[in-house]
């Protein structure tokens, strides 16, 4: 551990770029040993050279290979003139392309969007994508600017990238983050293929995160919200770590939380209560909501589609009580970093909490909940359902064809053939008179998984259960209890080191 990280692990607000690196090298000093093991293959090298290629390996994921910091002038509509300041970072390039949003906020600088990057490496590997890690973003509050205005910052901005060769198909693929969405993504399209990327055949897939009517994907949307509810499911079904907890498996009859009510906040509390939990309460910056017998959540996204905010639903109480240490089962923060330290760790009553948001618990606040049973799932695999989602639009984008187009229709007749097949077999026999044989309910589910957002529904499933699977088997391997993010870590981190080792230091 570094010296100059020491501290984060008792640091009341540490920077989010320290945690980052703080999480990481505490995973590499778990796993070192595992590692040294794997130089074995080289019988030639003597102990301190098997050493040696681990600590290089290592201090190469720990670091950022690039950090682009770009300036432009724009002339606004009232005439007067301002410089604009943006970036964009890559970190390991072990895979390309890499992936990583951009972000439109006044918070914006070279610290944030290299910690991002590498949150961002290690989240793709978690969830076994073939991508690297990247991050960018714009230092300006787009709430102070036209959508004229914005368009301008948002061509500019991808202009100097391309210049630069920091972004393209084949080399870093942006999506939406922060205060960005596909309206943006769509005008960083246009702006490629009018210019860089006019004779590439695969330019849509520049860029993730867009409308599905240039080339986006159905499902995106709730993707983020999605994964942080299959996440929790996975862990909830199972009765080794519930046995952990003290519950019984399900969710049927668990109290929620949610710490914010954006896009990830909503999605994640729609699909919890679809699940059987009850959400008592919403946790906003300025107030909160609650309802003992449980909030009707796609009333609430009805409510807030009509008046653009949640302030006022007349079906739940409205308060300025901090709900995060609220009496609850399951806590999700959805919002923003650092909710999570040192001061309120003790107070938090929820034995679950599935990190929806990026960096909301500190390491000091994670040591005071794990010291208490608590158990976390951690951001970097449970809100992977957005770039998870993300890849199969690429994939979309550069196989030219959307999902299910090619074969929906067949397998779904192959499934009815199959059972009239069966009853025509049935009743040639003539030994009687047989019931029909029907479809149950998950054949039926399968059967009617023709559509596209069903498709993407069905695979981004499968992705994290795979990745639980691995998370789970590291805990376990590494005896870590209840310290799920160290084994996230760990899982990724296997992954990008064999990656970059199997395919050679550089020397040049």
């Amino acid at each position: 551990m570094p010296k100059k990280l020491e501290k984060i692990a008792t640091d009341k607000d540490p920077e989010f770029s320290s945690m980052v690196l703080y999480y990481y090298h505490k995973a590499a000093q778990v796993m070192e040993k595992e590692l040294l093991k794997d130089m074995d293959k080289y019988s030639h090298f003597k102990p301190e050279e098997k050493q040696s290629r681990v600590s290089a390996i290592l201090n190469l994921i720990g670091s950022t290979c690039t950090c682009l910091e770009v300036s432009f002038p724009i002339i606004k509509s009232n005439g007067s003139y301002e410089i604009i300041t943006g970036y964009r970072a890559h970190h390991v390039r072990n895979r390309l392309p890499l992936k990583g949003g951009i972000r439109f906020a006044m918070d914006v600088d070279e610290s944030e969007v290299k910690a991002l990057a590498y949150v961002m490496t290690f989240k793709c590997a978690c969830v076994n994508l073939p991508y690297g890690g990247s991050k960018g973003g714009i230092r300006i509050d787009p709430s102070k600017y036209t959508a004229k205005e914005l368009q301008t910052i948002t061509r500019r901005y991808t202009m100097e990238l391309l210049k630069k060769n920091m972004i393209g198909p084949a080399i870093d693929v942006p999506a939406p983050d922060v205060n960005t969405g596909p309206r943006e993504m769509s005008w960083i399209v246009d702006q490629y293929t009018k210019t860089f990327g006019h004779k590439d055949i695969n330019a849509a897939a520049i860029v993730t995160g867009k409308p599905v009517h240039v080339g986006g994907i159905n499902g995106r949307n709730s993707a983020t919200g999605r994964g942080v509810w299959k996440t929790g499911d996975l862990f909830l079904q199972d009765k080794d770590w519930m046995d952990m907890l003290g519950w019984k498996t399900g969710w049927k009859d668990k109290k929620v939380i949610v710490q914010g009510f954006g896009n990830v906040g909503s999605f994640a509390a729609k699909f919890v209560q679809e699940a059987g939990a009850k959400v008592i309460g919403i946790q906003e910056a300025q107030f909160s909501l609650t309802n003992k017998d449980g909030i009707d959540i796609n009333d609430l996204i009805k409510f807030k589609e009509e008046k653009k905010t949640i302030k006022g639903y007349s079906k739940a109480k409205e308060s300025k009580e901090n709900l995060l240490t609220a009496e609850c089962d399951i806590l999700m923060p959805c919002a923003t970093q650092k909710v999570i330290t040192s001061e309120n760790a003790k107070d938090i009553k929820a034995k679950l909490i599935l990190e929806g948001a990026n960096g909301p618990t500190t390491p000091a606040g994670e040591k005071i909940l794990l010291d208490k049973g608590v158990l976390i799932v951690p951001d970097m695999y449970c809100n992977a359902g957005g770039v998870t989602v993300s890849y199969f639009e690429f994939l979309k984008n550069i196989n030219h064809v959307s999902y299910g187009k090619m074969y929906s229709k067949t397998s779904s007749q192959l499934i009815m053939e199959i059972l009239n097949s069966i009853n025509e077999s049935l009743n040639s026999c003539g030994e009687g008179e047989f019931p029909d044989i029907v479809a149950n309910k998950r054949l039926q589910m399968i059967q009617d998984c023709t559509k596209e957002a069903d498709i993407v529904d069905a695979a981004l499933q499968t992705v994290m259960e795979a990745a639980a699977a691995g998370i789970k088997m590291t805990a376990n391997k590494f005896e870590l209890c209840n310290d799920l993010r160290t084994a996230a870590y760990i899982w990724s981190i296997f992954k990008i080191f064999r990656a970059l080792e199997s395919s050679g230091i550089s020397q040049q």
